[in-house]
């Protein structure tokens, strides 16, 4: 949001906001651009002088002050999505989803695209290098590029975002349940993607992981129907350290690893093929593409240790994350980090998808906070049922942040990589600060 707010801005446009908490990097970024609130909280009186349009954030609630005034007043109210699409209308709409990957599909394709002098806006859900806001939104770029969540898109509008972006070229990285708060079966989940798959054109095109059983059932109804494109994991080598993939003969060494992250750039490549980009000049380009935020990021690193961080928090990706740092470093030793934070890896119903999740690190360790389930007013759960859902005997479990600092410390030594995984932040560990002096 705070970043629609800056393109915003940057278009000419008066804006202004509230939230009820404005954390870093928003609160500098809004604080330089002159749009900081002057206050924290909610104030009707912003209403009253009725703005021409309001965007709603999916984290207001339905009865949040300044809505229910908003409403009394007959003021326009569209989610973040629906304002994108707005925008978007005349646009080449490119959006990519998929319970994973998305994020990283999306800033492949904006390095590559920018790269090659492509023009186009975007909106992508981390920060991504050469970048400096998260949404661009000009009049005249022909095309746009969206990362697709399937959340739901405001608390009065229950759609998936991504259904409201009608795309002209779609991806779908792969189906893992996820957001059991809001699709409480995976058949329902599945039937997302089902329709955002169908609301694609005829003339357009649907790309997708072919090596997702749920995905291809997906995919067989689209059959006929418009332009299907399958990728798989490119062909690829590790040496030392580093990865090569080999694409029509040639060996192109690049710095992402690992095999979800190959297939991922298998699926921006032909996103950019699709954009008028070659294959070749898409891998001369990526060759310099260090990664989305906190996407498999390494933080810091000496001759003998490494320290990544990702933003992984469903079974899938918690799996693939892990294989991916031991296929790369598979002579050190591996210290696996993964935090509870989400609604879903919270719930009691839903820790048992985490069986087996952890087995390729040699230390595995899980944390979460209880003041994170209070708040997000969940059932609570014990470190007990945490340690027997992942079925690993030697994990450890904690709640303490400086318990699991003192723990990672007391394990990292040389020879080791130490991977941090979570979608929150394990409390203010600094995570640069475990290297060896």
């Amino acid at each position: 949001m705070h970043n629609m707010a800056l393109a915003l801005h940057q278009n000419g446009f008066k804006v202004t906001g509230s939230d009820d908490e404005i954390k870093e990097p928003s609160l500098s970024r809004l604080r330089t651009a002159g749009l900081l609130p002057a206050e924290i909280g909610w104030f009707t009186e912003k209403i009253d002088v009725r703005p021409d349009l309001i965007v709603l954030g999916m984290h207001a609630r339905a009865d949040n002050p300044e809505l229910l005034r908003t409403q009394e007043l007959g003021i326009r109210v569209v989610s973040f999505p629906e304002f994108l699409y707005e925008h978007s209308k005349n646009k080449v709409r490119v959006v990519i989803g998929g319970s994973h990957g998305k994020t990283s599909i999306t800033s492949m394709v904006m390095h590559v695209l920018r790269s090659c002098e492509k023009y186009f806006d975007y909106m992508v859900g981390s920060t991504v290098q050469g970048f400096d806001t998260m949404v661009q939104l000009t009049t005249d770029a022909p095309v746009i590029i969206l990362e697709g969540d399937e959340y739901l898109s405001s608390p009065i509008d229950r759609r998936p975002k991504f259904h409201l972006y009608k795309a002209d070229i779609g991806l779908i990285s792969g189906i893992a349940w996820d957001h059991i708060n809001v699709f409480p079966t995976f058949d329902n989940y599945v039937e997302q993607f089902r329709i955002f798959a169908d609301g694609i054109p005829e003339t357009g095109t649907l790309i997708w992981y072919e090596g997702d059983n749920d995905l291809a059932d997906v995919t067989i109804t689209q059959s006929g129907k418009k332009e299907l494109i399958g990728y798989h994991v490119p062909n690829h080598e590790i040496l030392n350290g580093t990865t090569t993939v080999i694409h029509d003969g040639l060996s192109y060494e690049v710095s992402v690893f690992g095999r979800h992250n190959l297939a991922n750039m298998e699926g921006a490549r032909l996103i950019c093929e699709k954009l008028g980009v070659s294959g070749a000049r898409f891998y001369e380009e990526i060759r310099s593409f260090k990664g989305a935020g906190r996407r498999l990021e390494l933080v810091a690193k000496n001759s003998s240790q490494s320290v990544f961080r990702d933003f992984a928090h469903s079974p899938s990706k918690l799996k693939a994350t892990i294989a991916a740092v031991k296929e790369q470093f598979p002579y050190r030793k591996l210290i696996a980090c993964f935090e509870l934070h989400t609604f879903s890896s919270l719930s009691d119903a839903f820790l048992d998808q985490y069986e087996g999740t952890m087995t390729d690190a040699d230390v595995a360790m899980v944390y979460f906070n209880p003041d994170v389930i209070a708040h997000k007013k969940i059932k609570p759960i014990s470190a007990e049922r945490v340690l027997e859902s992942f079925k690993r005997p030697d994990i450890q479990v904690y709640t303490d942040p400086n318990q699991l600092s003192n723990s990672i410390k007391n394990a990292f030594g040389t020879d080791a990589v130490l991977l941090m995984m979570s979608s929150g932040s394990f409390d203010g560990i600094k995570l640069d600060g475990f290297l060896n002096q």
